[in-house]
């Protein structure tokens, strides 16, 4: 299997503190909550922003915790900071808690991603390139149809209004342009899987993760700068 194409290239997750907390280092020693499992995406994520910021991210105390948990852990004062994403991240915000830290400005993870079997793309290149082009499309309709997209979010997801908005604006900005597998999205990928203890002993090339010379063909296609 290889990684063709990706929706977001960087994760939706912002570190939401109880409102005495200012700002992250203030939060050494302090609990904080992330959704499924420690070597998940959530906690993996946080982890690379705490460095990118200079901090140790051990200094921290970080727990896995069910996603229908996190908002209430945070009100009752089990934990004191938690990353989220939309919309459990502005159901907190309206309750008073702070934003301190867009995490996904820092990550470059890619999400949304379609993966394809090796044998495919050598033998059905045109095949792949069709569903690339129909998703690549579908999220330029997306970016275009502001109006639309939140209606169907608050038809589909039983949103309100505003927080339908919200999520939308924060999707855009994590939005992979061109759909196409960068080698620091994979990496950050990679040490996502190796924080669950899976090959742990390998270094393997981008070659071995992504394929992106499909995705690059659609996006000439549709008239991208590629750089």
């Amino acid at each position: 299997m290889r990684a063709v194409w990706f929706s977001s290239e960087r994760v939706s997750y912002s570190l939401i503190a109880n409102p005495k907390f200012k700002n992250v280092p203030e939060l050494r020693g302090k609990k904080i909550g992330v959704t499924g499992s420690l070597g998940a995406t959530n906690h993996v994520s946080l982890v690379i922003a705490l460095e990118k910021l200079g901090l140790v991210p051990r200094d921290f105390n970080i727990l896995a915790l069910p996603p229908t948990e996190m908002v209430r852990s945070l009100e009752s004062g089990f934990i004191d900071a938690a990353s989220l994403n939309p919309p459990a991240m502005f159901f907190a915000e309206k309750k008073g808690f702070n934003n301190i830290l867009d995490i996904g400005s820092l990550v470059e993870m890619p999400g949304g991603g379609l993966t394809a079997l090796t044998k495919a793309i050598k033998d059905k290149p045109d095949e792949v390139k069709r569903v690339i082009l129909a998703l690549q499309t579908a999220k330029d309709i997306i970016q275009k149809s502001k109006e639309k997209s939140v209606e169907l979010m608050m038809r589909i997801l039983k949103m309100d209004k505003e927080i339908a908005n919200d999520t939308y604006e924060l999707f855009l900005r994590t939005l992979s342009k061109s759909g196409i597998p960068t080698r620091a999205g994979m990496e950050n990928l990679l040490k996502s899987i190796q924080a669950r203890g899976r090959f742990v002993d390998k270094k393997p090339a981008f070659s071995d993760l992504a394929d992106d010379r499909l995705a690059k063909e659609v996006a000439k296609q549709l008239g991208y700068k590629l750089q």
